[in-house]
């Protein structure tokens, strides 16, 4: 009880329907406090019952505050729990001036304070909260080191993550299941996945949380074939999946291009839809199917599926992807009007679905309109508009619009912008910009060339007839510790066939081979090197090679629309 005047004590508080007299909650706790007579009332008890609404849930805490009234523990929790809306709408001042306030700061309020700071992205504060903390001599349990190891992650502290795994350990808190799935996750994102699996070997009970947060840690590392391992092994155990659980496993498929067991993850997708085994059919499925049918090229079965659900946001991305592969501008036009009727039309992630999409349809200007009118512009946005002008022939306003980015974004170009701008440039002979683009990633960004980007500039060298400068480039690979892989030597060997030069080009074919032998791609490139120095007998022997190891060439096609009816032409 809440005491402001010497009259009251030792009087037992009235409820507060007693004085309410019809008075809203906030307007009754004002007017006590201004006539002096708080005393009448069970303050602490009553401020959570007085406000249901968003501002009401807001009021109590600034009441506290405004009143200089001190919190017994039981009123701090509840202020505390009501000031979470306060956070997740207006930030963390509210709670943390609160637990200022607080007379006795207990060890929940510090956890539940401690959760707010990293769930609302604030992991220096937490760790400094953490420190007091743990100075404070408190019995620091499960519910401090879960939200901790978050913080350890948002701030790439692997030491601290590791301290604060020891002081688990010495409390006596390693045996809770909450904690070390937590250790499972931290392990896992900083690559630790050794740490991480003798974490989750050491788990007593393992729930399906604990199994989705290492199969997930073995996809993000890229260990897709470890991912199946433990579905395979969570089915043993008996675990009940969730839709995260068969979302992960149709990455793992769709990553292994591993038909047949996706195939088996649809039917059991399937099964338990139809046994009600809470797994129903959601966005998140919906959306996983189509993003493997993307991957895998099905681009009718999208179209199929996308009339079997309710459109957000990720599935009519999913379509236009599929729109831009098949060219389709009708479909796509469509899709467009339907993301508008449902208010995704200013979604950062849908504009540059849609602007990728006029692009391959050659609707250039349509892509720009698009993007001059996206709110909030991500690198992906602008790496789309400059693909979109490279390859639609327009290499001078793809450069222009990269220098545009350099100089009045915020936002920095990344490997894949640097790659899009490389390739308009070499598209349309630009080749000191081209070069310019090249320098600038280990220069100014810091950013080093991987193998694809010295394929693109061999390449744009290889058109401008600069074949020393190319050799050049591929020496300066050996220095940088960059090894060249098939693509950097099917650049090399083109720009040789280009510029009739057999030896280097005869030496090149030579590595191609040796690097992708079952590449019937390859064979072809070769074929047509022989064919402009006029080798034809190598040609011959080529063609034969490719019979012997049963190599065919994928048919080349084409996608255009006759009178709404999709053609398809092979080349």
């Amino acid at each position: 009880m809440f005491s402001s005047n010497s009259e009251g004590v030792g009087s037992k508080p009235e409820s507060i329907e007693e004085i309410r007299g019809g008075k809203d909650g906030m307007a009754l706790l004002w007017d006590l406090a201004e006539s002096k007579r708080l005393y009448l009332i069970d303050v602490g008890a009553s401020i959570h019952s007085l406000c249901f609404s968003l501002n009401g849930l807001k009021r109590p805490a600034l009441f506290m505050l405004k009143s200089h009234l001190g919190c017994s523990r039981g009123t701090s929790l509840k202020i505390l729990i009501s000031s979470n809306t306060c956070i997740q709408q207006e930030g963390i001042g509210c709670a943390n001036h609160l637990h200022n306030e607080t007379v006795d700061r207990d060890l929940f309020s510090l956890n539940y304070l401690l959760s707010a700071h990293v769930r609302e992205g604030r992991a220096r504060a937490a760790w400094l909260l953490f420190h007091q903390m743990h100075r404070m001599h408190l019995n620091l349990n499960a519910y401090t080191f879960t939200p901790i190891f978050g913080a350890s992650t948002a701030l790439s502290d692997v030491k601290g993550g590791q301290q604060v795994h020891a002081l688990v350990i010495k409390t006596g808190s390693e045996s809770e299941t909450v904690t070390k799935t937590a250790l499972v996750d931290m392990y896992s994102k900083f690559g630790l996945l050794g740490d991480s699996v003798h974490v989750f070997e050491e788990l007593k009970s393992k729930d399906a949380i604990a199994w989705n947060t290492m199969l997930s840690g073995f996809l993000r590392s890229g260990l897709a074939w470890n991912a199946l391992k433990v579905f395979e092994a969570m089915w043993k155990s008996g675990i009940q999946f969730t839709s995260f659980t068969l979302c992960s496993v149709l990455k793992a498929c769709a990553s292994l291009n591993a038909l047949k067991q996706g195939k088996q993850i649809h039917a059991l997708v399937i099964v338990m839809v139809f046994y009600h085994l809470n797994c129903r059919r959601d966005d998140v499925i919906y959306n996983s199917l189509l993003s493997g049918c993307i991957r895998s090229q099905k681009f009718d079965e999208v179209f199929m599926l996308i009339r079997q659900m309710k459109p957000n946001c990720i599935a009519l991305t999913c379509v236009l992807a599929a729109c831009s592969e098949k060219s389709d501008l009708s479909s796509g036009k469509q899709v467009h009007c339907l993301a508008i009727r449902l208010g995704y039309e200013l979604d950062t992630q849908l504009c540059n679905a849609l602007l990728d999409m006029y692009a391959k349809c050659g609707k250039i200007s349509a892509s720009r309109f698009l993007f001059d009118r996206i709110p909030c512009r991500s690198v992906v946005s602008w790496t789309s508009i400059i693909d979109a002008y490279g390859s639609n022939g327009h290499g001078v306003e793809a450069f222009e619009l990269f220098k545009e980015m350099e100089e009045q974004s915020s936002i920095s170009p990344n490997s894949v912008t640097f790659l899009a701008i490389i390739s308009a440039c070499g598209h349309c002979g630009l080749v000191e910009q081209g070069r310019e683009c090249f320098l600038l990633m280990k220069e100014k960004y810091g950013l080093d060339p991987g193998p694809e980007h010295y394929a693109c500039f061999i390449d744009l060298l290889g058109r401008a007839s600069r074949i020393d400068e190319a050799w050049d480039l591929l020496h300066a690979m050996g220095e940088r510790a960059t090894k060249p892989t098939g693509e950097v030597w099917a650049a090399l060997l083109n720009a040789c066939r280009t510029n009739l030069d057999v030896g280097r080009g005869e030496f090149a074919a030579k590595r191609l081979l040796e690097l992708q032998p079952e590449k019937p791609g390859n064979y072809i490139l070769l074929s047509n090197f022989y064919s402009a120095i006029g080798r034809w007998d190598a040609v011959e022997e080529l063609r034969g090679m490719m019979l012997e190891r049963r190599l065919r060439k994928e048919v080349g096609s084409s996608w255009i629309a006759v009178e709404c009816w999709d053609k398809n032409i092979d080349l």
